[in-house]
């Protein structure tokens, strides 16, 4: 694993206990989650390193081409302006679940389809697609959903989703932290690609800052512009006092030390060692780091999704991570990969 000696693994030790306090339920990771506890909080580089390299097999991902690189984006917590009560300025609504759409696990009917799920809403006696991020938006106060909260600027909502999570700071200064609860079903598709599509930005300005600049230059076409994705996400009030967003293994995440995967290829809550490079950048970034999170866009063998953290500084990173990389699923010994089970 290219650049292992040159990481301090210690700094992935929070991340890897805060993992074990969902993973050591499982039997395969319930020595090595014991062992771990019994070391504590705080232990050297030199221990670190020792537990894993004594304790873990890593097991390099290969996509089904036999190629070993793939995409890794970045994401981060956002923060955005907003009130409990929608006013003249606060009139984009954070909805909650609604009320009227159904979640089928489709591996509770086909073992094989672990991890897929179908969202829809009856009509009469038949399952039919959610509704659009358009139609959404088109049906305004009809649909049964709570609103959390009120946004003050929909392209920022927006990103919000995209996302996953964040903060909302409220006209009092006090902070409201949202996390992902569900999605609507559609697939996500990129809005920067379809304005690179459309001729209205070249690809290296598609940025999130491109895109927020466009928007801001063409507010006529800004429902168009959204509308393009036809996916929707949900939220959920958390715990201001959470150490980070929540994941979807449950468990905060840690800045610079947490990562999205696809889980058909990846098992959540696994260490994973990252070889890729810096936004924008040839300077390596080699980091162990723990799958805790999934997402709509991250899809396939070699693709990983990497936590910048909270704030502005971190949405800028985030917004320029688009690197290549290679991917080590560092697993207890004995353990295989789930695409070799």
């Amino acid at each position: 694993m290219p650049g292992w000696r040159l990481d301090d693994p210690a700094s992935a030790w929070p991340a890897l206990r805060t993992s074990c306090s969902t993973l050591v339920r499982q039997p395969a990771w319930q020595a090595t989650c014991d062992a771990a506890a019994r070391i504590g909080d705080r232990p050297t580089e030199a221990i670190v390193r020792q537990f894993f390299e004594s304790r873990f097999t890593p097991w390099q991902l290969v996509n089904p081409d036999s190629s070993t690189e793939g995409l890794v984006t970045g994401y981060y917590e956002p923060l955005i302006q907003g009130s409990r009560q929608r006013n003249t300025r606060s009139r984009w609504p954070i909805h909650g679940v609604p009320a009227d759409m159904l979640t089928v696990e489709l591996g509770d009917v086909h073992p094989e389809l672990k991890h897929l799920r179908l969202r829809g809403r009856i009509v009469g006696n038949k399952v039919v697609p959610y509704w659009s991020r358009q139609q959404i938006d088109d049906r305004g106060g009809q649909l049964p959903a709570p609103v959390l909260l009120w946004a003050d600027d929909p392209i920022d909502l927006f990103f919000l989703q995209v996302q996953g999570s964040g903060r909302v700071r409220l006209p009092d200064g006090s902070m409201v932290r949202v996390g992902y609860a569900d999605q609507n079903g559609h697939p996500y598709q990129s809005i920067g690609r379809w304005l690179v599509a459309q001729g209205e930005l070249t690809l290296d300005r598609a940025s999130m800052d491109g895109i927020k600049r466009w928007a801001q230059d063409n507010p006529q076409r800004l429902q168009e512009l959204l509308h393009a994705n036809p996916s929707y996400v949900f939220f959920r009030e958390l715990p201001s006092s959470n150490d980070g967003p929540i994941g979807a293994l449950g468990v905060p995440l840690t800045e610079g030390r947490s990562i999205a995967v696809d889980p058909r290829f990846v098992p959540l809550g696994a260490p994973v060692f990252l070889s890729t490079s810096f936004p924008n950048s040839s300077l390596p970034l080699n980091r162990l780091v723990l799958a805790q999170d999934t997402g709509g866009a991250i899809k396939g063998t070699v693709r990983a999704d990497f936590f910048w953290g909270f704030g502005a500084e971190a949405g800028r990173e985030a917004g320029r991570m688009r690197q290549q990389g290679q991917m080590w699923a560092i697993l207890p010994n004995g353990m295989t990969p789930p695409a070799l089970r």
